[in-house]
């Protein structure tokens, strides 16, 4: 709006005293000391450990926010159109807890190869609740409409960069590292592609009435300062999590894959849950376009990265768990999801609720599982 320019922009000193910071800043301290508590035998560790990994998880959730945000102000300050800015920062921002957590399970897995369990369940469960719970919560709160390019395009790339994971993890002895690489390389010539498309891209969306609005309300020192202060923080959450995640998973006897897919999965999405609320509310249908591109993230940059830390392979203990229950879950609901948009290139509000009991339907299947009435 035309007050921009008269607006003062804040620089380091102001986000140092900002409530996000201080926020972040008892969270990174509460870790702390829980972690501490955590050597005390005489305390109940499992209730330090579920408030540890809560911690985690909204710190996590907390930092990934603060790089977004620099992020898309450095963007902003570039010139980027913010289609752009939504398909490429915005995509990676959100999809930075998964990205995480992944590559701090990879790095971990030589001393512990099962932890390896919770980065590929992880980033299965993350697309599965991305494109059903969350979709479905946004879709049956407001039905959207959905752009044909994003099918045509987004849509199908998403569909492919799932089914190539799955072949990677499914042929030869898991995903290598070449094939790691390879995905990374794919992710990498999407964002080219969009970035050398930005202006036809941004032709399509104004053509369709989207809103753009560009507030820069802090100095380019001050978005960088946020983009390094929110990735280390990130770095130092994801790292707890896993580890906290991991002992929990041998401490009540759950599956690594169990955990990833829900605890994990459904913890790592909720920037995503926020944003495509949020965008939701003012645009035409963004909110499914933040999503897509974030489940383009997971399978190609997030699990890429993994592999080239270290080598990915399902164990004995949640092969048959991912295999036969959470793998065909996650197909099935991005079908699911992909044929709804196509119908009159318009979500329905009770197409939002089916999306919804596919997720329950799959929750219901791993507790059937874990309780002995489904046999792998």
């Amino acid at each position: 709006m035309g007050e921009e320019g008269a607006t003062s922009e804040s620089g380091i000193p102001q986000f140092l005293m900002s409530n996000t910071l201080v926020l972040n800043g008892a969270l990174f301290l509460g870790i702390l000391a829980l972690h501490t508590l955590l050597e005390d035998s005489t305390i109940n560790n499992n209730l330090v450990s579920t408030a540890l990994l809560a911690m985690a998880l909204a710190l996590l959730i907390k930092s990934a926010d603060v790089f977004i945000e620099g992020a898309k102000g450095l963007a902003h300050r570039a010139g980027l159109p913010e289609v752009v800015i939504g398909l490429t920062i915005v995509s990676i921002g959100t999809s930075l807890p998964e990205i995480l957590v992944t590559s701090t399970a990879a790095a971990d897995i030589p001393t512990n190869p099962e932890i390896g369990d919770l980065a590929i369940g992880g980033i299965y469960g993350s697309i599965l609740v991305q494109i059903t719970l969350i979709l479905g919560v946004v879709v049956a709160f407001r039905g959207v409409k959905v752009r044909p390019s994003w099918l045509k395009r987004d849509g199908l790339i998403m569909f492919t960069s799932i089914g190539l994971m799955t072949l990677f993890l499914f042929t030869g002895a898991g995903m290598s590292r070449i094939e790691g690489a390879l995905l990374m390389s794919l992710y990498v010539g999407y964002i080219y592609w969009l970035l050398s498309h930005r202006d036809e891209i941004l032709e399509e969306e104004l053509s369709g009435g989207e809103q753009v609005e560009r507030k820069l309300n802090r100095t380019t020192t001050a978005y960088g300062f946020m983009v390094t202060s929110g990735l280390l923080l990130a770095l130092f959450a994801a790292h707890h999590l896993v580890n906290v995640a991991s002992d929990m998973a041998y401490a009540f006897n759950v599956p690594h894959a169990v955990i990833g897919t829900t605890v994990s999965g459904l913890g790592t999405s909720l920037p995503e849950l926020t944003i495509a609320f949020l965008a939701a509310k003012r645009s035409q249908g963004v909110a499914i376009g933040t999503l897509i591109g974030s489940n383009i993230t997971d399978p190609l940059l997030s699990i890429g990265l993994a592999a080239v830390i270290h080598p990915l392979a399902l164990t004995s203990a949640s092969f048959g768990l991912t295999a036969y229950i959470i793998i065909p879950a996650t197909f099935v609901g991005t079908g699911v999801a992909l044929i709804m948009m196509r119908s009159q290139y318009e979500f329905k509000r009770w197409e939002g609720v089916v999306l919804i009991v596919i997720y329950l339907i799959f929750l219901a299947a791993l507790a059937a599982e874990r309780t002995g009435y489904i046999a792998l």
